[in-house]
């Protein structure tokens, strides 16, 4: 799979994201609700209502990169709204 490297800053999105969005969407969530410039170099993660899906929105110096994920089985644990700041594992950031 061709994506940042390591080291790059991850960002979730906590609570529940309209997973219909787009890249333009999801980029005013990231600048609105996370207050970070979406072509920084982050990765914005977005998670589905039912947490079967995930949206991770990446600028790579070039243009807006959008990767979807569903989940055959299982789900995506994913942080509430109220759960403040959350930092992921490295094994975490690999599974994205």
């Amino acid at each position: 799979m061709i994506g940042p490297g390591t080291g790059v800053r991850v960002y979730l999105a906590c609570g529940v994201t309209d997973i219909r969005k787009g890249i333009e969407g999801l980029a005013g969530l990231a600048q609105d609700q996370l207050r970070q410039k979406p072509t920084g170099g982050a990765v914005f993660a977005f998670g589905g209502r039912k947490g079967d899906r995930v949206k991770l929105l990446y600028w790579d110096g070039q243009g807006f990169c959008l990767y979807y994920k569903v989940l055959e089985h299982g789900r995506f644990p994913w942080p509430n709204v109220g759960d403040g700041a959350v930092r992921l594992t490295s094994a975490q950031r690999a599974m994205l």
